[in-house]
């Protein structure tokens, strides 16, 4: 039986709403209707609600991204925070009309994710089509977040996890190729996340900010999209001091499949996606079950089709049903079958059920 997968980034919204996306179809479907078009698209889709349910993730940490995508960089973000507010909620109103159509449901609490585990690992079905697919509803960057005050307002409309950081300096502090610590009003986010519940996501945090945010947030901690900077260099990888905190703060990491973050020397536009594949995503996987000598702290995050295609993923993967290879790929290096489904789902759902207890 395939087994049962937690993706724990995913920009579904973004990609219905920015990319005018159907996601209800098969991403061959979508593909067509978007070879019409040159040089609008960042690349081949691998994501749909369809490919989702074929590759049996049955449960996914799904994003709130306030971000554009322009061939000017600048114009990629938002001029102002309040445009950055309306589009997440846009994105927020996309997740409600799929939780009412039956496509999704939100997992907000442990009574949730316990009630929809449960029936996807009862599910024997081919393609589980008849069940919704769970999601936690994350931000990706934090310009929507207007004040820190605002953070029991973002919760009350469903927010569980926020990571401050995206690329480049943020509101609140510094992110992705940009240096430097929390901001001025950093603190008061990070302590008003701790005081309603919202885990901090540290992924795309600069490696000063990373530090100062976890001498400051008390809580839970994950790493949804990350990889090992051992393995590729760039201040977009987590260094092992950084890893080894994390595993002492009991967070999970999730495995991006960005070729960039998989194998040193990739260059994005120029290098061939033929060099790289899903076995090599196996190295930064083990790497961290390494420092760790546990697989607990191990899991999937993809981050496909955040804002690149499949000219930007491993070449054996082509659509995101195509994740059901990774336990075979484990198995191959040595991983148990129990450390196997630790990391295709359990790792991540033992991690919620332990912090909303």
């Amino acid at each position: 039986m395939r087994k049962l997968i937690f993706d724990a980034h995913l920009d579904m919204s973004w990609n219905a709403i920015e990319w005018n996306r159907d996601l209800m179809l098969p991403v061959s479907e979508i593909r067509k209707f978007e070879s019409q078009f040159e040089n609008i698209v960042p690349g081949d889709p691998t994501v749909s609600w369809h490919a989702l349910r074929r590759g049996r993730v049955g449960m996914t940490i799904s994003t709130l991204l306030p971000r554009l995508h322009r061939k000017d960089g600048a114009l990629t973000h938002y001029q102002s925070r309040e445009a950055a507010y309306g589009c997440c909620m846009g994105q927020l109103a996309y997740y409600q009309a799929m939780v009412k159509r039956g496509v999704l449901r939100e997992i907000p609490d442990a009574a949730a994710l316990n009630e929809h585990v449960a029936a996807w690992e009862a599910d024997e079905s081919e393609d589980s089509s008849e069940l919704p697919i769970g999601f936690i509803l994350s931000m990706e960057g934090s310009p929507s977040i207007l004040s820190p005050g605002q953070i029991s307002e973002w919760y009350e409309a469903g927010l569980r996890i926020l990571g401050p950081a995206h690329y480049g300096p943020g509101p609140y502090c510094m992110g992705t190729g940009s240096e430097g610590g929390l901001k001025k009003e950093g603190p008061a986010l990070l302590r008003e996340m701790d005081r309603v519940g919202m885990l901090l996501d540290v992924t795309h945090l600069a490696d000063q900010s990373f530090w100062e945010a976890l001498d400051v947030y008390q809580g839970p901690v994950l790493a949804s999209h990350h990889n090992c900077r051992a393995l590729v260099p760039g201040d977009r990888q987590l260094d092992d001091d950084q890893i080894k905190e994390l595993i002492k703060r009991d967070a999970i990491i999730g495995a991006a499949f960005d070729n960039w973050m998989i194998k040193p020397g990739w260059i994005r536009f120029v290098s061939d996606p033929q060099t790289v594949c899903m076995a090599d995503i196996v190295d930064h996987i083990d790497h961290i079950c390494q420092l760790a000598g546990t697989t607990k702290h191990c899991g999937l995050g993809t981050d496909l089709d955040g804002g690149f295609g499949k000219e930007q993923c491993p070449y054996d993967l082509d659509t995101i049903a195509d994740l059901q290879n990774m336990a075979g790929l484990l198995s191959e290096r040595g991983y148990s079958d129990a450390d196997i489904e630790g990391i295709m789902y359990r790792n991540w759902v033992d991690f919620f059920r332990r912090v909303w207890s």
